[in-house]
């Protein structure tokens, strides 16, 4: 038997002893015995008999030093640093892995066993290095749960053995974490809502503690442990958390909020306490800071990152002997981040920024516009700017393994964005670990989605790999797993033309790249022609898409006869067909030669049937969609004319129901649901993401919706008006005052009428009010401190009731904008965020104000809305119908919706 002798350095630090032993592994399998010895020498190397492989860092490795300084060990390209590795065959039978830090040997023994098991015996000769391009490669694994737990909000859960068994599950993580490894990631981001009442006691806020005592020494104990187990495989824990989020006991204590939109007191002293405990209890772990979401970003997010979570932060480190500060990214999301990192860099030496790469889908390899100048912003600041893969809202619950896709994101995230890092969700974030497959035992996410997950951290180790040369590789890895090369290309073959279908039509058609939009279970007509009663979120198709026409501009063009620019909605009709035909048969090709992991084979062809299936209902809605669209600028009022168009559409209506109907069919008993986030918060095709989970839920409104249309095509076809048409003019019902006392010193009530004055300071008048509003009681308050400080009221109710803000419609900053769940899933806790009368408020010189109507109970609030001037135009009982309406412009007849609702 050969012996190896495997030379470490006298005080290996974990990451070489975890990378040696993996090498000591590959030998022993191989045959070799294997001896470890201490330190070699240039000078008595050669006396030790045998094959020698000293490992060591080659910043502090005696032993490498005295092989570079003597030209011994040479480089025939840059010399390793950080990451990196190289790999050599020397004269005496010696073999080295020299690393560029800890993480590089343990890289470098991980590449030579890998290099042993392929070949089975150490090569003849070896000069080999790598190392990877971008800086921060790793996961997120998210502590939330699909569904809220009243009184807490979305995000906000204990971490718990009840909650997150998972959690506490330590051969799962070791799976896990080799699994990360294996693809050289070196960073975990654990997203949870508030996790300090989970992890810390503090002795000045002992009921901010969520969790039992016995509990929380679990927490304190697997954390600890999770963090050492990283840290030997060269992987940083990160912990993430939300702003201003405090714990449900110190929030009832103190009658306080859950989500707090500006900094308090007793907050920021709380969070500074959390945070210091924090980086005393877990010295070795990172923080990842959300700023956005609750905290009015754009006037506290400077203030709050400066003065409460970087003063926790040293706070912390004080009573640490630290040489280096923890490093702590600055999540942009919401907020002016740029403002936040001009103000903080320097303040604090080791920070590093993220955004979204699609927002909260997967759309585009070639993100644009302003969304793109963001990145570039950020990654221009010095720092390592990450791009994160978020909740893939338009790609769930299906499988998504298309490379040469992930491959050319990847290359637009280096190039396009100047982004350094990747920070990837899994394909079903909410219920993680679980993939929703309808299986008993569930299906694990890191098996079922190995190919996500591998290919996203493949190319972010080096985005410019031969695409060629990738084809064979992933043929090769599908091979292995299903038994034939024949099989291995059939299946990236419908990988790859699957995985074209929903970023596309999201891209053309979607109301939005946020997860309010569950894309897998289709859009209703009237969200595909009257997108705006759904608030489309326009950064989709103005950052997260080519150059391309929606599909009103495109009938407006096709019938002007203008050229088209860019995408239209027929071109991506068309194409993405093709993909999912394509797809279809290449699966059907793969399944003659499948001789192994025969069931997952099934589950994948089953999800290129339904990607296929929801492709077809989508473009058959869209074909008719274009024939209303067409009918809607050809008739104007006169729904009479030109009724043949509509019947023109009914063919592509109906097959895109007959499409739809069997995708239920199939999902029906493949899946569990199709969203991973089952709240409130999903909005499209229909609101509460728990009642329309699945596409069976769906399928009867789609059923109604098509009938509906059928039977007025038919009276419009018989020149018969529908009686929705006849009957449209409703009588207006006034608003009903509710009570309420205004406790604000800087703001006064006042009487809503024509000629009122609307704000404190200044001429604004009202030139003309709804008839609703007339006689309610608003609320004036400075239109100067609103614009530069923004405005808290301070409001008591005495009743349910709804408050009518006033948005005046203009995208200038000087107005307060409606919030919008893209940047804040609490957005619509209280509705409101469409407006129930459109330009209901005209104002002499100024834009016109739409009125929403926000739901508050019976007590004390303070309402705090950001920068920006807006008006309260009344506080009216919460139980009166509010008939949806718009004084101006196209009435709710013009959009159609008529034609397709009850």
């Amino acid at each position: 038997m050969t012996t190896i002798y495997l030379s470490l350095p006298e005080q290996a630090e974990p990451r070489i002893r975890f990378g040696t032993e993996l090498l000591k592994q590959s030998l022993l399998k191989l045959g070799f015995s294997v001896q470890e010895t201490g330190p070699l020498t240039l000078a008595s190397y050669r006396q030790l008999e045998g094959i020698k492989i000293a490992v060591g860092d080659r910043r502090c490795c005696s032993f490498i030093r005295e092989l570079e300084e003597h030209e011994v060990l040479l480089y025939h390209k840059d010399a390793p640093e950080g990451e990196g590795f190289y790999l050599a065959k020397l004269p005496g039978r010696l073999f080295v892995v020299a690393g560029g830090g800890d993480t590089g040997v343990l890289y470098g023994c991980q590449e030579l066993a890998a290099l042993l098991a392929d070949k089975g015996e150490l090569p003849d000769e070896l000069a080999y290095g790598d190392a990877p391009v971008m800086k921060l490669r790793g996961p997120v694994v998210p502590l939330q749960k699909t569904k809220v737990e009243p009184p807490r909000r979305t995000y906000e859960y204990p971490i718990t053995p009840g909650r997150f068994p998972w959690f506490y599950d330590k051969p799962l993580w070791v799976a896990f974490l080799d699994r990360l490894l294996e693809q050289r990631c070196n960073v975990i981001y654990i997203w949870t809502g508030h996790p300090f009442s989970s992890l810390v006691k503090l002795e000045d806020y002992p009921e901010a503690l969520e969790v039992t005592e016995e509990e929380f020494f679990l927490n304190a104990e697997i954390f600890q442990w999770l963090a050492e187990q990283c840290d030997c495989r060269g992987i940083w824990l990160v912990l993430k958390f939300y702003n201003i989020h405090i714990p449900l006991p110190f929030a009832e204590k103190h009658g306080l909020d859950l989500h707090q939109p500006q900094p308090l007191p007793i907050t920021s002293d709380y969070h500074i306490q959390a945070i210091s405990a924090f980086i005393r209890s877990y010295p070795n772990v990172g923080l990842m800071v959300c700023l956005g979401e609750a905290l009015q970003g754009a006037l506290y997010g400077v203030e709050w990152f400066n003065e409460t979570i970087l003063a926790g932060v040293k706070e912390g480190l004080k009573d640490l002997d630290r040489k280096e500060l923890p490093p702590i990214i600055v999540r942009a999301h919401a907020i002016p981040s740029e403002r936040v990192m001009e103000a903080a860099l320097p303040n604090y030496a080791n920070l590093y920024t993220e955004a979204k790469f699609n927002g909260e889908s997967l759309t585009t390899f070639t993100p644009r516009g302003n969304w793109q100048e963001t990145h570039r912003h950020l990654g221009s600041l010095g720092s390592v700017h990450l791009f994160n893969v978020h909740i893939l809202a338009n790609l769930e619950p299906f499988r998504f393994g298309a490379p040469s896709f992930i491959q050319k994101c990847v290359q637009a995230a280096k190039y396009r964005l100047g982004t350094n890092g990747i920070h990837l969700y899994p394909l079903f974030y909410w219920d993680w670990p679980y993939s929703p497959d309808k299986t008993t035992p569930r299906q694990l996410q890191m098996e079922r989605d190995w190919i996500w997950f591998s290919a996203w951290f493949r190319y972010a180790w080096n985005p410019d790999l031969n695409p060629k040369l990738e084809r064979e590789y992933w043929i090769n890895e599908l091979a292995g797993r299903y038994g034939s090369r024949e099989a291995g290309e059939a299946i990236l073959d419908a990988y790859e033309a699957s995985g074209e279908c929903a970023p596309k039509l999201l891209r053309r058609f979607g109301i939005t790249e946020g997860n309010r939009q569950t894309m897998s279970l289709g859009m209703t007509m009237s969200q595909l022609t009257n997108p705006e009663r759904y608030r489309p979120w326009k950064e989709l198709w103005e950052s997260q898409s080519p150059q391309g026409e929606r599909l009103e501009q495109y009938v407006e063009r096709e019938l002007l006869g203008e050229a088209h620019i860019g995408e239209t909605p027929v071109d991506i009709a068309d194409n993405v067909d093709y993909h999912a035909d394509k797809a279809v048969r290449a699966i059907g090709r793969a399944k003659a030669h499948v001789t192994r992991g025969q069931e997952e084979f099934e589950r994948i062809a089953s999800d290129v049937s339904a990607i296929a299936l929801m492709t077809r209902s989508y473009t058959h809605k869209v074909r008719a969609a274009i024939r209303i669209l067409t009918y809607k600028r050809m008739s104007g009022t006169d729904f009479l004319a030109h009724a043949e168009l509509l019947e023109q559409a009914l063919p592509d209506f109906r097959k895109s129901l007959d499409y739809y109907r069997e995708l239920v069919a199939l999902t029906d008993n493949t899946y569990l649901y199709a969203n991973s986030m089952q709240t409130p918060q999903r909005r499209v095709p229909f609101p509460d993401g728990e009642k329309y989970g699945h596409w069976r839920a769906c399928l009867p409104i789609y059923e109604v919706e098509y009938a509906n249309f059928s039977v007025n095509v038919e009276q419009l076809r018989q020149s018969r008006l529908p009686r929705k048409v006849l009957e449209s003019e409703q009588d207006i019902v006034p608003y009903v005052q509710a009570g309420f006392t205004l406790h604000s010193s800087h703001a006064e009530t006042y009487e809503v009428r024509n000629q009122a004055k609307l704000f404190m300071d200044g001429e604004i008048l009202a030139s003309q009010v709804a008839e609703e509003l007339v006689g309610l009681t608003g609320i004036r308050l400075s239109r100067e401190q609103a614009v530069k400080e923004g405005i808290s009221l301070e409001l008591e109710l005495k009743e349910p009731a709804r408050v009518l803000v006033g948005y005046f419609n203009s995208a200038d900053a000087e107005w307060l904008k409606v919030p919008n769940l893209e940047e804040n899933t609490h957005a619509d806790d209280r509705g409101g965020l469409s407006p129930v009368i459109k330009n209901g408020v005209s104002v002499f010189f100024y834009p016109n104000v739409n009125v929403h109507a926000f739901a508050y109970e019976p007590g004390r609030h303070t309402i705090v809305f950001g920068r920006g001037a807006y008006l309260i135009v009344g506080i009216i009982k919460a139980d009166q119908p509010l008939h949806v309406r718009d004084l101006a412009g196209a009435s709710s007849l013009d959009t159609l919706d008529w034609l397709y609702e009850n």
